[in-house]
């Protein structure tokens, strides 16, 4: 109950920009001023928080702010993508001390990747200058299906041979760090809870864009994970019934993933020659760079590239508003690094597309963002991952052991 209440107290005090004293601590989470005292003592000799000067001016003593220390604690996320591998070190507030990214070894052999991620781990922690005692570990965020109880990544569509990885003890024994594992849109969402700014309280779901889209949820302030971790798989929504068939070869036509998919986007920016054509033997670097490009000439007007990315965000705004419908929620933040380029003119006419399909548009009006975090949301995400686990305050803490 101690170890539990230590992390309600953390959690309330990382929720406030401005910091807490004791007292509006005992008034917000209900605790008796002697336990929120003695509470703060451990957190303060752990280095964990900070006594951050005092404020008041009325009658009485000033109060002392508490607040997040910054180098109290660290967490390395890990990005793996099927094009890119980004990696970031952060600091207890959410803040990227270090980061690196490198391109997906071409192979896609399991234990080639978890070489390269652990040899980039290492760079970047010795080069940072943070005592490695002080990393509470490493986070992956991995693009789904995952057996989360495992750790293990089960036949994703587009890394080729990873039919089941463990990953997760893998990049342990490799790093030497301990390891946790998550899919990664649900990354890219404990990342908007954790270092995504204000409203971390709030009911909403993460979009994600990169070689794949799926879906993160947080209801009320916490991640929704779904019974076996692989909520958010928004990706067999379909959205075109005539349209080409899903690549994963489940037999359904028209998926929003098959028909976003930038590689598909691309080609047909090729076809209506708004793009020249892409080398012989494409790497995703080609494909990114053709994305970004057919970002640029939309915005620019060409014709053909804001028909297609007019298009495409049309079936987005559907698929979204499929999620807003089943859930409720708030706010929809956009972000990945295929969303990057196409973030101005989505978040141009996608908001009046979404809020038109929505059951609510005669009560509120959904907002939609971009990510603060960037296209390093999905790394944040994997950090966040060890800083969660290691300090937010879960039900499971009040569990006996045996």
């Amino acid at each position: 109950m101690g170890d539990f209440n230590l992390t309600v107290i953390l959690d309330a005090i990382r929720r406030s920009e401005a910091g807490l004293s004791r007292v509006e601590l005992a008034q917000i989470v209900g605790l008796s001023p002697q336990t929120i005292s003695n509470i703060s003592r451990r957190l303060l000799d752990q280095r964990l928080i900070v006594e951050a000067g005092k404020e008041g001016t009325g009658p009485g003593k000033p109060r002392t702010i508490l607040r997040l220390n910054p180098t109290g604690m660290y967490a390395v996320g890990v990005h793996l993508d099927p094009s890119i591998i980004t990696v970031v070190l952060l600091d207890l507030v959410g803040a990227i001390v270090a980061k690196n990214t490198f391109t997906t070894p071409r192979s896609h052999v399991p234990s080639e990747v978890v070489a390269a991620i652990a040899d980039c781990v290492e760079m970047l922690i010795d080069s940072s200058g943070v005592d490695r005692a002080l990393v509470a570990g490493v986070g992956v965020a991995a693009p789904g299906p995952i057996d989360l109880d495992r750790g293990a990544v089960v036949g994703p569509p587009l890394l080729r041979g990873w039919g089941d990885v463990p990953l997760q003890a893998m990049v342990q024994e490799a790093t030497g760090l301990e390891t946790t594992m998550d899919k990664d849109v649900t990354g890219a969402a404990v990342a908007e809870v954790w270092a995504g700014g204000p409203g971390s309280s709030e009911s909403f779901a993460v979009f994600y864009l990169g070689t794949g889209l799926g879906c993160g949820l947080v209801l009320g302030g916490e991640v929704y994970r779904g019974s076996s971790g692989n909520a958010g798989e928004m990706g067999h929504i379909i959205v075109d019934p005539d349209g080409p068939e899903c690549f994963d070869g489940c037999g359904m036509r028209g998926t929003i993933a098959t028909v976003l998919e930038p590689v598909r986007l691309v080609g047909e920016a090729i076809a209506a020659g708004a793009l020249p054509p892409l080398p012989a033997e494409p790497v995703a670097a080609d494909f990114q760079a053709g994305f970004a490009r057919l970002s640029e000439l939309a915005g620019e007007g060409h014709e053909a590239a804001v028909e297609i990315l007019r298009g495409a965000a049309r079936k987005m705004a559907w698929a979204a508003a499929v999620v807003g419908n089943l859930l409720d929620v708030e706010r929809m933040v956009f972000g990945g690094p295929f969303w990057e380029p196409v973030a101005e003119f989505c978040l141009e006419v996608m908001p009046d597309m979404v809020n038109d399909l929505l059951a609510t548009r005669g009560i509120y009006r959904v907002e939609l963002t971009r990510t603060a975090l960037g296209e390093d949301v999905g790394a944040v995400g994997a950090a966040c991952l060890v800083l969660e686990r290691a300090l937010a305050p879960r039900a499971e803490r009040l569990l006996l052991g045996g």
